[in-house]
């Protein structure tokens, strides 16, 4: 049976870690990831582990040992946070490209410069596209089971990409929970043993890694890694049906709050999604009709899954916890507004980019962004029936050539 504890998420990380007993596990520290290696190290030198701790210089150094190591057929773990993935970032490419199932922790941490070391997404958004596998997590329950979970995702056969399991700095990474933890050995059995197919440590076949790849076959090079992100789709959902056996606790693309009957909802990645499910709740009793989706896995982007709850709602708002600087809006937004745009029931759909540096947002702050939505869904709802009516936004704002970007597009809780 699952064994309660109170932990931090970092240390509840560190727990599926030293479960897991991986092979190798290169580290550098940094805020607020800091304390899963140092967690970890305890593991290594009071031998509960079998792992090889590799203290490095820099996290450029951490994840190309990452690399070494893992090509070597080592099953291979890393934690970082903010700049510290930003100087991966090079080797990140690296270590998808060479189809290295790599896992590592991501503490959410917002990028210098100003210099902060408060949550936000900024980190994880910009390696979006360096072919690692994203999963979010709201709670430190999540973090731990999501970490088990990439862990044979992303050495399934038909994936085998680099996968980071993403949780907010300090509001989870440091705050103490209850959660349920297995037992050591059920996670031993569920994740199995590593045993890759090529590594470079078998004489019997010979491979290289990190050869120059001329034009002939670059691109073949990348369709197979398209592919598998693709096969990752697949093999999350096997993944999780699995986990859900063994634990009874249920995992998706993204989790459904309230969304059966809702007119209008929201979509948020990581914590902020516990603060918007009160909103929601005290919403509901006023007898407003508002719903959640959070998102769990950002890559591979569950785009026709999306498409099917979201078409039919009235107004989406997406909520960004990253500057996208695409003076249009953030990144969760472009990949909620793509998917769905060829709906036959589009709804209309408003961004709003919250908690920059660790900027506090409260139940209220979640019930302005409902609100908004709501008297959208009403004015949509009066021009429908042949009523003119200004919508909200146009009555707040005046009319300008930027009107329409700033319309869907503001930043929630700016002074002045």
């Amino acid at each position: 049976m699952s064994i309660r504890e109170r932990m931090s998420g970092n240390e509840a990380v560190a727990t599926a870690m030293r479960q897991i007993n991986p092979d190798v596990m290169p580290a550098f520290p940094i805020t607020p990831s800091t304390e899963i290696p140092q967690y970890f190290s305890k593991y290594v030198a009071d031998g509960v582990v079998n792992t090889e701790f590799i203290p490095v210089e820099s996290e450029h150094s951490a994840m190309s040992a990452c690399i070494g190591s893992q090509a070597a057929g080592a099953r291979t773990v890393t934690a970082t946070s903010s700049c510290g993935l930003a100087l991966m970032w090079e080797m990140l490419y690296v270590a998808s490209s060479m189809r290295l199932p790599i896992t590592m922790a991501l503490i959410n941490r917002a990028l210098t410069g100003p210099i902060n070391i408060n949550a936000d997404h900024s980190d994880s958004m910009g390696a979006r596209d360096t072919g690692w596998i994203q999963i979010y997590s709201e709670t430190n329950q999540e973090a731990y089971d999501n970490y088990i979970q990439a862990v044979k995702i992303a050495e399934h056969p038909s994936v085998q990409l680099p996968a980071m399991v993403c949780q907010d700095g300090f509001i989870t990474s440091h705050a103490v929970e209850c959660i349920e933890i297995l037992e050591d050995e059920k996670v031993i059995k569920f994740v199995g043993e590593h045993e890759p197919e090529d590594y470079l440590l078998n004489s019997a076949r010979k491979i290289a890694h990190g050869p120059y790849d001329t034009a002939a076959y670059y691109m073949e090079h990348k369709v197979q890694q398209a592919h598998a992100m693709i096969n990752a789709k697949k093999v999350i959902k096997d993944v999780a049906k699995e986990y859900e056996k063994l634990t009874g606790r249920k995992y998706s693309f993204f989790e459904e709050y309230k969304m059966n009957d809702a007119d209008v909802a929201i979509v948020i990645l990581n914590s902020t999604a516990g603060t918007a499910k009160v909103a929601i709740d005290e919403l509901r009793a006023e007898g407003k009709k508002v719903g959640l989706i959070k998102i769990r896995v950002f890559r591979p982007f569950p785009f026709d899954e999306l498409k099917h709850t979201l078409s039919g709602k009235k107004v989406i708002g997406v909520m960004d916890k990253c500057e996208g600087f695409s003076a249009a809006g953030g990144p969760l937004f472009a990949e909620v507004r793509s998917a769905l745009y060829d709906s036959h029931h589009r709804p209309e759909i408003f961004n709003y980019v919250y908690g920059l540096g660790g900027r506090d947002v409260t139940v209220d702050s979640i019930k302005i962004v409902f609100n908004e939505l709501l008297h959208e869904a009403h004015s949509k709802d009066l021009l429908e029936n042949g009523v003119e009516i200004l919508s909200h936004s146009e009555q707040i704002l005046s009319k300008t050539n930027d009107f329409e970007v700033r319309r869907v597009y503001r930043h929630l809780g700016v002074r002045g």
